[in-house]
């Protein structure tokens, strides 16, 4: 990979992609181009008190009802990625919340090329070490990251790691079977 510091952060392909299997294939697509890296992943569909738990932050915005809708109206998947400055790039790769924006100043971002509305915007990502730690909890609550460094860490670090393409994951190359 590198020798900057190796990051985690979570990433989540909003049900707006997942629904559409070309889309959802072009967005993982991208984050393998971005040598971003796959460490966990997992399909899922969110309950109405699932999204609005994760949410609640929002909780008497607007937008805060549709949201909660949309994040439960179809699968998603969830993401933990490994890179360099992954929280950063993640969000680079991402592009602006606001999808009309993205579309005219970032146009190769995820949400430049393929989100529809600022709900349907495609992705959501941590914006905070703390904020991943969070997430990640949430969606991999058997994740445990200081485990993860030292028994695998090295291995993504180095770029020692084979892409699963039915898990979409990447596996230590000593793992693969």
């Amino acid at each position: 990979m590198s020798s900057g510091r190796l990051q985690l952060t979570l990433a989540l392909i909003k049900p707006d992609i997942h629904s559409h299997p070309k889309l959802h294939r072009a967005v993982v697509d991208l984050i393998l181009e971005n040598r971003l890296l796959f460490v966990r992943s997992r399909v899922l569909r969110w309950t109405q008190q699932d999204s609005a738990k994760f949410y609640r932050e929002h909780s008497g915005r607007f937008f805060y009802n549709r949201l909660v809708g949309f994040m439960s109206s179809g699968r998603m998947s969830a993401h933990i990625l490994a890179g360099e400055d992954a929280i950063s790039r993640w969000r680079q790769l991402m592009g602006p919340t606001k999808t009309f924006r993205a579309q005219f100043t970032h146009r190769e971002s995820i949400r430049g090329q393929f989100g529809l509305t600022d709900t349907r915007n495609c992705t959501h990502g941590a914006d905070s070490e703390e904020a991943v730690r969070r997430e990640v909890a949430i969606f991999f609550p058997e994740f445990n990251a200081e485990t993860w460094f030292k028994e695998q860490g090295e291995f993504f670090k180095e770029g020692k790691v084979h892409f699963d393409e039915g898990r979409i994951e990447h596996v230590p190359i000593n793992h693969c079977s």
